[in-house]
């Protein structure tokens, strides 16, 4: 399977975090394909001093969405995120986000030529905000096949 991901960071060597956590993705996810350039951005969705690095990145991987889930979950545990984004009304879907070291989201899934529709509590395939995000859609656009 291809996965499409999403890395960010806003604290300390940006830059940096997110070569990091591409070759721990490498090591425990899959082979990193391609990867877009660096995206630049203020915070979305909170405010912040502290500007934004994102990438996406394209990975093969045998391993299903969830396990890849986790994986990610696990990777920014191990570079020191102590807390996720929290939603705070569920019914409004409003969120409460943060500055953070690292965040990795899975962004769209694909099966050969098939794309993958995932739609639990914990993990919705495609990520629900993507297109509403410039940090996604910019860097996305470089690496994703037309």
């Amino acid at each position: 399977m291809y996965y499409y991901l999403s890395l960010g960071s806003n604290l300390g060597e940006r830059e940096q975090l997110i070569r990091h956590a591409l070759k721990v993705i490498e090591l425990s996810i899959g082979h990193v394909l391609r990867c877009s350039s660096y995206f630049y951005s203020a915070p979305w969705g909170f405010q912040s001093e502290h500007e934004f690095c994102n990438i996406c990145c394209a990975v093969e991987s045998s391993l299903s969405p969830l396990q890849v889930l986790h994986s990610t979950q696990a990777i920014e545990r191990a570079m020191g995120r102590t807390k996720k984004s929290e939603t705070i009304n569920p019914e409004s879907e409003t969120v409460l986000y943060s500055d953070r070291c690292i965040d990795i989201d899975i962004i769209r899934v694909f099966d050969g030529e098939k794309e993958l529709f995932v739609d639990l509590p914990e993990l919705h395939i495609p990520h629900l905000l993507w297109q509403e995000r410039d940090f996604v859609k910019v860097p996305l656009a470089e690496i994703m096949p037309v």
